[in-house]
């Protein structure tokens, strides 16, 4: 499985930015499909996360300004990002998580920076 995600540039505070992952592989079967990304100094954390059923869970700095959407026929998942903050200046990765023989496993895209002005 190989992830690609697009999307990240720099934008003033207040706009918008939609990132991209597209799979390699058809999405159908996967998991869950997620958003992460790591500020220099910080951990990876958390951003978003949407299930097979489409079930979404979001970090709280984020909840009402950012939207995951998963497009299984294209085998694609999206962060559209509102309201940006210079807080949310990071990279940002995205996440395939697939139910497999054995276990279940986490497979990663190559990343995406997204600087946000003040």
């Amino acid at each position: 499985v190989q992830l690609q995600a697009s999307g990240g540039g720099l934008v003033q505070a207040g706009g918008s930015l939609r990132l991209s992952c597209v799979s390699s592989v058809s999405t159908d079967g996967f998991k869950d499909m997620g958003w992460y990304r790591q500020a220099p100094g910080n951990q990876r954390e958390l951003v978003a996360i949407i299930s097979r059923g489409g079930n979404m869970n979001y970090a709280d700095s984020v909840k009402g300004r950012f939207t995951i959407s998963r497009d299984n026929a294209k085998n694609t998942v999206y962060l559209q990002m509102n309201s940006l903050k210079p807080e949310d200046t990071a990279v940002y990765y995205c996440n395939a998580r697939i139910r497999g023989i054995g276990g279940i496993y986490d497979y990663w895209g190559q990343g995406t920076l997204v600087t946000v002005s003040s």
